[in-house]
């Protein structure tokens, strides 16, 4: 068998002559253009969502940042438009902004979304919104305008939704576009969230500082001193629960020419020698509410004291003024009110259904209730109020309270009850040489029944009265 000869090519060099060869460089380049093309786009993406979120940051106003909202959808999904509908509530939605990058079909999507939002707000839908919305948008545009929405979820509560219009027939919808009207639509939410919790710290501070207004309001119309009545000495403090609180406690003089004419014959110290009222009350509940119910009623029977009528007819002519008011705000209101004559040392009194002040008798030691038939101020026009009174002698001790102290529950839910606060008043009568220092010492028992770090849930209020043999 004859060999063939194997005929080798000799290789290339630079000198080496390449007319000829078959070099086909297309492929190469056109992957080149097509990674610079998704680098291109990748930056603008970036871009376009990079300044959607300074908008989020920067924007105080959501109206602003929501007219950028269908720009930056339109331009990250590479669409002709994009339109945000927004929930307003009731069943009513609102076009809040469209942007239309293809100016051609802008008059037609406009109309179109004018008028499927007209027929969703005038029409009852049974439906869900978002689906109503979808099909009669859909059934609109027909089938040369290619639709795509997400919803814009707050709290896991659709807000609206976020719409994408392509009149290109070969616009496909990516897996990246479907993610990145969503990234647009999440941060529209996080706007729409901040919003409504910019408004609502808004509404909590302008409603806190009305609250600290109304509590200085409050704190100014309760005594800011105590009264100078002759032979008496007196301790009072209001805890309220909340900023406002419904308790009231006043000394009012009851005959104002004779107390100025004291003050300038006698001077300061003898000037009250004139009797004076003594009184407490309680508006059902807490708050706001019940505080101007108690500014009311301090305003009125501090009228009705210059009448210089019986307790019993002040409580009475008080409850006939005051029914109406009371009654629509479906509040009552009740008070002790006493008179204290510093010349004879009796003490009148008339109860509108309070907690009965207690009397600390000093020659027995023994605590009796100071207590008539009255009903609560506000329940009945035609309500009668009894008269009583007592002869009170030195160092006798009268304790006006109301029943946030008697209510106060510790952590195992039992109360204070009654029977407590008359075994601390005893106790405190025969230990504490001031009524101060009985108040501390009854604040102070409550407070630890309730236990530390345990607010009250009531207002509580005591008056402290005490008989002294002389000035």
């Amino acid at each position: 068998m004859t060999a063939v000869p194997i005929h080798r090519q000799p290789p290339l060099t630079k000198n080496t002559p390449t007319r000829g060869l078959k070099t086909d460089a297309t492929p190469v380049f056109a992957l080149k253009e097509l990674v610079a093309n998704l680098y291109r786009e990748q930056n603008k993406i970036q871009n376009l969502l990079s300044s959607l979120g300074f908008a989020l940051r920067s924007f105080n106003n959501l109206n602003q940042f929501l007219e950028l909202t269908p720009l930056m959808t339109a331009r990250v999904t590479d669409a002709d438009g994009s339109a945000l509908i927004i929930y307003k509530g009731n069943g009513q939605v609102s076009l809040e902004q469209l942007h239309c990058q293809n100016h051609q079909i802008e008059p037609e999507i406009q109309q179109i979304l004018t008028h499927v939002i007209q027929q969703v707000n005038s029409n009852s839908i049974s439906r869900t919104l978002a689906a109503s919305l979808d099909e009669q948008i859909r059934h609109e545009l027909g089938t040369k305008i290619r639709l795509y929405n997400t919803p814009i979820l707050v709290k896991n509560a659709e807000r609206g939704r976020l719409y994408v219009f392509s009149a290109n027939p070969e616009y496909i919808w990516t897996q990246t576009r479907r993610k990145l009207l969503q990234l647009v639509a999440d941060q529209t939410a996080v706007a729409i969230a901040n919003n409504e919790l910019t408004v609502e710290l808004r509404s909590k501070e302008r409603q806190d500082r009305e609250l600290e207004i109304a509590s200085e309001i409050q704190l100014r119309l309760l005594p800011r001193k105590y009264p100078h009545i002759h032979g008496v000495e007196l301790a009072a403090r209001c805890q309220t629960a909340n900023r406002v609180g419904g308790d009231y406690y006043d000394f009012i003089p009851t005959n104002y020419d004779q107390l100025r004419q004291d003050q300038g014959n006698q001077g300061q110290a003898l000037a009250p020698c004139v009797p004076w009222s003594i009184v407490i009350g309680d508006v059902m509940g807490k708050g706001v509410p019940a505080g101007l119910i108690m500014t009311m009623t301090r305003g009125m029977l501090r009228a009705e004291v210059l009448n210089r009528h019986s307790p019993g007819r002040i409580l009475q002519h008080l409850n006939r003024v005051m029914y109406a008011d009371l009654e629509n705000s479906h509040r009552f209101v009740t008070l002790f009110y006493s008179e204290y004559d510093p010349k004879t040392r009796i003490l009148s009194f008339s109860n509108a259904a309070h907690n009965p002040p207690l009397r600390w008798h000093s020659a027995t030691q023994d605590i009796e209730r100071l207590d008539t038939e009255g009903m609560l101020i506000g329940l009945d026009p035609d309500s009668d109020y009894g008269d009583g009174q007592v002869q009170l002698t030195p160092g006798d001790i009268i304790l006006y309270y109301t029943d946030g102290l008697t209510d106060a529950v510790n952590q195992k839910g039992d109360r204070f009850d009654e029977e407590n606060l008359l075994t601390a008043f005893q106790a405190a009568c025969q230990q504490c040489s001031s009524p101060q220092a009985i108040l501390d010492y009854l604040f102070e028992q409550v407070e630890q029944f309730i236990g530390s770090g345990n607010g009250n849930s009531d207002d509580m209020t005591l008056v402290v009265m005490q008989v002294k043999s002389s000035e």
